[in-house]
């Protein structure tokens, strides 16, 4: 069955164009189109394709533009609902540039090989700016102002979040386009300074709120005759402050590391807080 599905594939996947005409068809108003379609691009997410259908559905406004040869249009639909899967705040980068391509009636292995050769960078640009980065920095301020009791700390984050994502949705849609194949040298020479830098400012990030939010400390004081010696504020801040968080930390990413589940994680840290209240260690 899978034989001849792939036979049927290739049949239908021309490298060549039966109408190899090249005209600028797509307008400002397609590409903003195309970029609100790409909202959806995990709606149909599924482990043999992943973003596939996602991906082809939001290309399909300016396919059909673009193809107006019904068997084109069919290879170019055919080609794009293949395996995919990036980012989802950055995609659009990668659709202005393969809409350029098609626009250019560039052979079909060759916008596959861009297409493929793209993916994999941005999703690692993207989790290193997004989720390590942009997420935890809206969600620290907005999580803070929201425990002060301000109404104003869980709009901070969905309209701060939002207004990036945004912008980048459609502000890259255009780029991509409008640069094509050139934009593809560009992010070759920057993926790796910009994933390093995005990594550096999520891990420091990451490293405040392990200070701000994880509260461990020993409720223990120690009697040495008359005096009365506090365990975490005499001994502990004194060494280092916010140390019982740090080595927590470290602990719950050595666990990680074992291969032990978050899941488990949570039932150590409730079984410890449990232990230490009733023992009135913590």
């Amino acid at each position: 069955m899978a034989s001849k599905e792939t036979i049927n594939r290739d049949e239908f996947i021309k490298n060549d164009y039966e109408d190899p005409t090249v005209e600028k068809v797509l307008t400002k108003k397609d590409l903003n189109k195309m970029a609100w379609r790409s909202l959806l691009l995990q709606a149909s997410f599924n482990y043999e394709r992943m973003q596939g259908g996602g991906w082809t559905y939001s290309l399909l406004p300016g396919l059909k533009k673009i193809h107006k040869n019904k068997n084109d249009l069919r290879s170019a639909m055919l080609d794009h609902l293949q395996f995919f899967n990036t980012h989802p705040f950055l995609v659009t980068f990668i659709q202005g540039v393969i809409l350029a391509m098609e626009e250019n009636k560039e052979r079909r292995d060759t916008i596959r090989g861009i297409k493929v050769a793209m993916m994999g960078p941005l999703g690692g640009i993207g989790d290193a700016l997004f989720w390590l980065t942009l997420l935890p920095i809206t969600a620290g301020i907005g999580a803070s102002l929201a425990a002060s009791g301000n109404i104003a700390g869980p709009l901070l984050f969905v309209i701060v979040f939002n207004i990036v994502h945004f912008a980048l949705v459609f502000g890259l849609m255009h780029y991509g386009y409008n640069a094509g194949t050139k934009a593809v040298l560009s992010l070759k020479e920057s993926t790796k300074k910009i994933s390093r830098a995005a990594s550096i400012v999520g891990l420091t990030v990451i490293g405040a709120l392990v200070a701000t939010y994880i509260n461990f400390k020993f409720g223990i004081k120690i009697h040495a005759g008359s005096i009365n010696v506090d365990l975490q504020k005499g001994v502990i801040d004194q060494i280092m402050p916010q140390l019982l968080p740090l080595l927590y930390t470290f602990f719950c990413y050595w666990m990680l590391k074992k291969g032990r589940s978050p899941l488990t994680l949570i039932g150590v840290t409730v079984v410890i807080g449990i232990l230490g209240s009733l023992f009135k260690l913590f």
